[in-house]
């Protein structure tokens, strides 16, 4: 690949230091100059194998020729009207699409925004305008954005919350089942019957949202019994409830949406990230009695559902299709699951292997020990794993959980190769 000879990754670096605020995070000192499927080039014609999907974003992976051919297409045609001022089909096909993905027997309507954080704050807006309730109860280890509204459901401190309180009221943080650490179903489910008597009746709680698989609290996985239980918790109390699956959605875990693995259809869902192949747009799909609740004019945005956005998605729908993305999906996770298994099995610090469909993660203690986590030692595998030339990123309440999020296209050698490499970064450094 052809490089220019004068820009490097420290170089721009530098550049970068200099520019723009350090709040912004920077898992990699590298530059992309290319990205193809599942690899990518640097500035410095180096390739790497690419295990993070732009966190998520890259099911259909890097400039999918159909997505791209789509956006080509309709940049031809017009680019922005606001939505709320001059109206496209696009749009509403996609959101006819999306309700016909969602799960439920039930009349279903669709939003759609730009960002996970304001597909999250706008289900919040949804629900209390159809409930005529405030209260809200999220999870530990849950991450929901980084609005004000929506930090304040992230159950996670550092780096997220701290420095930037006081944060919107009434957000109650119940316990999020994890086998793993001993925490059960039961004790996650007495968690909100402990908040019911120490800190709101149900009668005033608009909304209970959970990620049907935590993201960055480490692709924890809830039960399907959790999610049927809190279904039934919900409707005994006339609480909505909301599926966040900014990360889960457009089929990373085997189906559209993780929630449908648990029969349990929810009253709200989130989902942004992957939906679009890498074009910013987000949605609210639900009941359509829900979704009607707030009045013309309290939902939308400036450049919600943007033309180009509508487009990508639209042809993002139409690739799961014609390439089976979903059993695509659930293939990688096995291939995944296996070979990191087999390096569990090698190493004791690697104490879990976890995931849904290709989900997939592990998580790392000292001494196999579950009460010590590892986040050293994630940092290290992922270094390693960058000067071999595999993208990684770590996640989890203690740092300590190593995430895979491969585009689903990529093929059964890459794959491998990039497996491969992990393997090699543990009998290296661990």
């Amino acid at each position: 690949m052809h490089r220019e000879p004068n820009l490097t990754n420290a170089a721009l670096l530098a550049r970068r230091q200099a520019a723009i605020p350090r709040g912004v995070g920077h898992s990699h000192a590298i530059f992309i100059a290319k990205g193809e499927n599942a690899e990518i080039w640097d500035v410095e014609g180096r390739r790497f194998i690419d295990f993070a999907g732009g966190i998520a974003v890259l099911n259909t992976g890097h400039r999918h020729p159909a997505v791209i051919q789509a956006v080509k297409d309709q940049l031809d045609k017009y680019t922005h009207t606001c939505f709320q001022v001059l109206a496209y089909e696009p749009y509403v096909e996609l959101a006819e699409r999306i309700n016909a993905k969602a799960p439920g027997d039930f009349a279903k309507k669709t939003l759609f925004l730009t960002t996970g954080s304001e597909a999250v704050e706008n289900a919040i807006k949804i629900a209390r305008a159809s409930t005529r309730r405030s209260g809200v109860i999220c999870f530990s280890g849950g991450y929901h954005g980084r609005t004000l509204l929506t930090l304040a459901m992230t159950g996670k401190v550092v780096p997220y919350k701290a420095g930037f309180g006081p944060f919107p009221a009434e957000i109650f943080h119940a316990t999020f089942p994890n086998a793993l650490h001993g925490v059960t179903v039961d004790d996650s489910m007495a968690s909100i019957e402990t908040i019911f008597k120490n800190d709101i009746e149900p009668s005033r709680v608009a909304a209970i949202i959970i990620e049907p698989v935590q993201g960055e609290g480490g692709f924890v996985v809830a039960p399907p019994e959790m999610l049927q239980r809190l279904r039934a918790l919900c409707d005994a109390h006339g609480i909505l409830m909301i599926c966040d699956e900014v990360q889960t959605g457009a089929g990373r875990t085997g189906t559209w949406f993780a929630v449908e693995q648990s029969g349990v259809a929810p009253d709200l869902i989130t989902m942004a990230k992957s939906m679009a192949g890498g074009f910013p747009i987000s949605a609210v799909v639900g009941r359509a009695e829900v979704m009607d609740a707030a009045a013309p004019g309290g939902l939308g945005g400036t450049y919600a559902g943007s033309p180009i956005a509508c487009a990508a998605a639209l042809a993002v729908l139409d690739v799961f299709e014609k390439e089976n993305l979903l059993e695509r999906s659930r293939n990688v996770g096995e291939r995944l699951t296996s070979a990191l298994k087999a390096m569990a099995a090698r190493h004791a610090c690697i104490g879990d292997v976890r995931g849904m469909g290709a989900m997939v993660a592990i998580e790392l203690f000292k001494n196999g020990d579950v009460k010590q986590p590892d986040a050293d030692l994630a940092k290290r595998i992922t270094a390693e794993a960058t000067a071999r030339g595999l993208i990684l990123l770590t996640c989890g309440t203690y740092g300590n959980v190593i995430r895979i999020l491969v585009p689903l296209t990529a093929s059964d050698a890459v794959l491998d190769e990039g497996l491969g490499i992990m393997a090699d970064c543990f009998d290296a450094v661990a």
